[in-house]
């Protein structure tokens, strides 16, 4: 895991208590790509299981991730996937 991977789990850890978490920096698979520059790669895939989700359509639970995560997109992400599971 790459020391931005690492704080994108501490927020999420931090904000949703997740029961499974994984977060890969794809980065390396964009080189070349619009926005690259600007944050150093930024491409991640989060895969996410928490209570908190449960019943809420998947939007919603992207909105969720999103918002706990507003503070990093630009200086540190710039495309996020998100599968909740």
């Amino acid at each position: 895991m790459s020391s931005r991977s690492d704080k994108i789990h501490a927020i999420l850890t931090q904000a949703f208590s997740p029961s499974s978490l994984q977060v890969e920096d794809e980065s390396w698979k964009h080189a070349g790509h619009a926005g690259v520059k600007e944050s150093g790669g930024g491409h991640f895939v989060v895969h996410i299981s928490a209570e908190v989700f449960s019943g809420k359509p998947r939007i919603a639970c992207h909105r969720m991730i999103n918002q706990a995560l507003k503070d990093q997109f630009g200086p540190m992400i710039h495309a996020l996937s998100i599968h909740v599971k």
